[in-house]
């Protein structure tokens, strides 16, 4: 669905989500291509990593907990006044920085195989 979904944009918004995709799949192999809410490409692993959003104007990628991750490349630039979520608008022509995208990446995704570990059980007293 999400090779559809590239295919279908035919402009620099399906190249640009292409991209992302391909970086995601480098930074966390074996990362979950999901489709929800009606046609947004979700990448997974042990939770939501991000989302990756196409509108007339932006390219959006939106991590579900963006707020806990580090972000020393000031990637995040939308959504910024949210407990929980963070997003990457990117529009026409802009650069990404790679690397850091990448890392943001596979902080997220350590982030959901944190939380995902079963915790030790306490000693009965």
């Amino acid at each position: 669905m999400i090779d559809a979904r590239i295919a279908e944009l035919g402009d620099w918004r399906g190249e640009m989500l292409a991209r992302l995709r391909k970086l995601m799949k480098e930074a966390v192999p074996g990362v979950e291509e999901t489709w929800k809410w009606r046609g947004t490409p979700v990448f997974e692993r042990n939770g939501q990593i991000c989302t990756g959003e196409t509108y007339k104007e932006v390219v959006k990628m939106t991590f579900a907990k963006g707020a806990k991750l580090p972000d020393p490349g000031k990637l995040f630039n939308s959504s910024l006044d949210g407990n929980a979520r963070r997003a990457i608008d990117i529009r026409k022509g802009e650069k990404i920085d790679e690397t850091a995208l990448k890392a943001l990446f596979q902080a997220a995704a350590a982030l959901n195989d944190a939380a995902a570990k079963p915790k030790k059980a306490k000693p009965a007293a």
